[in-house]
């Protein structure tokens, strides 16, 4: 049997972010089930486990691999950052032919949003308000960007500011455009696990002009703790053609606009 080929780091950590994402929409696997269903040794799916559990992205138990609470990995930011990438790739590139030169931007916390740093610097003087470290650090090395960072209680799992001093900071910004994505929807309605980004997200959307909602496939059909309205808010919504039929129908009853892309790897 000829010698398989050495995965590039890059996919080796695409195959750990799919075995994080199966474990977790199944509560708990065998170990030697993961090694079945991925094509790889035991040797190696116990390396990958080794490494997600070393994340804290999951439990490595006596032969199985457990899913933490649904909460700790919606506030995961290493787990949601690499979850649907090309479809967030996609969705960034729609939304930034919005964006007109010399405007204002509100951006939120969302991973979904990160790729637009690669996106941006063809859009000449713009000005990007926003609440999160990881894009505050990728924006400012774009030239021609202003990075304004908005500054409060640090959050470590969303790598993100919140707070009153956010909100407070918001009341006084006006922006053209905000650019926002969710943890869950669900008939139209978007949901959040903790209030206080609840509370950032409805003072983005205050102090914008227009705002769209960028939200893959994996969001559509959840829930969270906190309801915060509805896809009304926004004025139009940007998804991926893998969203589930019913969830889009729900949207357009809403009299929302809706752009699907459709992205080699959405489904990644």
């Amino acid at each position: 049997m000829p010698a398989r080929t050495r995965l590039s780091q890059a996919a080796v950590e695409q195959r750990r972010q799919e075995i994080l994402k199966y474990v977790v929409d199944h509560g708990e696997t065998r170990i030697d089930e993961l090694a079945t269903r991925f094509d790889v040794s035991l040797m190696t799916m116990h390396r990958d486990l080794d490494d997600l559990a070393g994340r804290r992205l999951l439990r490595k138990e006596r032969g199985r691999a457990v899913a933490f609470p649904a909460l700790t990995m919606e506030t995961a930011t290493r787990f949601r950052e690499g979850v649907c990438l090309a479809a967030k790739t996609a969705m960034c590139a729609v939304a930034a032919r919005r964006i007109r030169p010399g405007s204002t931007v509100l951006l939120d916390d969302s991973t979904t949003l990160y790729p637009l740093a690669g996106i941006l610097a063809a859009i000449d003087q713009l000005t990007v308000v926003t609440n999160s470290i990881g894009l505050a650090q990728r924006l400012g090395a774009v030239p021609g960007v202003e990075v304004t960072l908005l500054g409060g209680r640090y959050r470590s799992d969303f790598n993100s500011c919140t707070g009153p001093e956010v909100t407070r900071a918001l009341s006084r910004i006006h922006a053209d455009l905000a650019l926002m994505s969710a943890t869950a929807v669900l008939d139209g309605r978007v949901f959040h696990p903790l209030r206080e980004y609840v509370e950032v997200k409805e003072a983005m959307l205050a102090a914008a002009d227009a705002a769209l909602l960028l939200v893959d496939h994996s969001k559509f059909g959840k829930t969270a703790t906190h309801a915060y309205g509805t896809v009304a808010a926004y004025q139009s919504v940007i998804t991926d053609t893998l969203t589930a039929p019913d969830e889009l129908a729900a949207l357009r009853v809403l009299d929302v606009p809706v752009e699907t892309v459709t992205p080699a790897e959405a489904s990644s």
